[in-house]
């Protein structure tokens, strides 16, 4: 199963959402906090070319986006491939 990283803040709804949505595939989530540690903010920054927007979403090293992009991806079947990737 790929690695998920996801930079959230801790009063996200989308943030929320997006977490619940990749539990409920099984998917286990490392969540970084942005808004308790703002090196980690431009860390998120650098690694998704300048998106100021929470949450940012990786699945191993691929920049999925928020979470519109990760529900785009689910509703076109792209998502489970994405996951299942070592």
């Amino acid at each position: 199963m790929a690695q998920v990283v996801m930079y959230v803040t801790g009063i996200c709804p989308y943030c929320h959402m997006a977490e619940s949505l990749l539990r409920r595939k099984g998917v286990s989530v490392h969540k970084v906090r942005v808004d308790l540690d703002p090196s980690e903010r431009m860390v998120m920054l650098d690694r998704s070319n300048g998106r100021r927007t929470v949450p940012q979403i990786f699945i191993g090293d691929f920049h999925v986006g928020g979470f519109d992009d990760l529900a785009a991806l689910d509703r076109a079947g792209q998502l489970d491939p994405l996951l299942t990737q070592p």
